[in-house]
């Protein structure tokens, strides 16, 4: 069973429709790059995947043993999250309260596991300082070791890239790869990068106002939404560039 399935999924944000008849699913160990226009409603999909939105029509069920509290999110940072005056270790160890429900104090384990998820992201070193003082490639590293505090499965990003130099997002999509890899860690992740989704995902969920599409890295390039998309997005990418994965595809119509 998948870890995660929309079926006909239907999505409005105040009084507007922002996504219709969207389905798609996850499996454990897939890596899901959600791509498509601004206002497609990429971010109010993620907010439902959260639990923090619920469905307006259609299904969304989690699977294989999969709980929220299993969930680890890294959402888009706010101009107040970037001046939130903590220490690096109590960001990190915050995320540890996603499964302390009404217990108020962290325990050892709690604090092994963000030591060594500060080692993961090599942020060790910056423990005792103070979070709003970092760069933004520093602070995204501390948001993701606390996301991955959070998560035993699986993994939701939000554009983590954005305002990021190019030198500092190839390292985090590197480190994205690794966890994936090396850890097991399922990841859905909203991108306007087109290019790194293509290259570093397994399967890719484009949203789009009229069409959307779901499967895998090379059927998306040689789909015609996707090879649309690519070319306004400048991008000119072929199947020698990503990964070999299965040519299976479901395409879904907003109607």
């Amino acid at each position: 069973m998948a870890f995660l399935t929309c079926n006909d999924l239907t999505l409005r944000y105040d009084s507007t429709t922002v996504l219709t008849h969207l389905s798609f699913s996850v499996q454990q160990g897939d890596y899901l790059c959600i791509v498509g226009e601004n206002g497609s409603g990429k971010s109010t999909l993620i907010k439902c995947l959260l639990g923090l939105k619920q469905a307006d029509s259609g299904t969304l069920t989690l699977g294989d043993g999969l709980k929220r509290s299993e969930i680890g999110y890294l959402p888009q940072q706010s101009q107040i999250q970037r001046d939130f005056p903590a220490s690096v270790q109590e960001v990190v160890l915050s995320g540890c309260l996603n499964s302390r429900r009404l217990h108020p104090f962290y325990t050892k384990k709690d604090r092994a596991l963000a030591s060594e998820q500060m080692k993961c992201l090599r942020i060790t070193d910056l423990a005792d300082r103070c979070y709003r003082e970092l760069s933004g490639g520093q602070q995204q590293r501390v948001l993701l070791a606390r996301a991955l505090c959070a998560s035993k499965k699986l993994l939701l990003l939000d554009e983590p890239v954005t305002g990021l130099d190019p030198v500092v997002t190839t390292e985090l999509y590197g480190i994205l790869e690794h966890i994936h890899l090396d850890h097991g860690i399922t990841i859905i992740m909203v991108t306007h990068d087109v290019e790194c989704a293509v290259r570093h995902a397994k399967s890719i969920l484009h949203i789009g106002k009229k069409e959307s599409f779901f499967g895998s890295c090379e059927a998306y390039i040689n789909s015609e939404v996707g090879s649309r998309f690519l070319r306004a997005s400048g991008e000119s990418i072929g199947c020698r560039d990503c990964r070999s994965h299965p040519a299976e595809t479901e395409v879904s119509s907003h109607e």
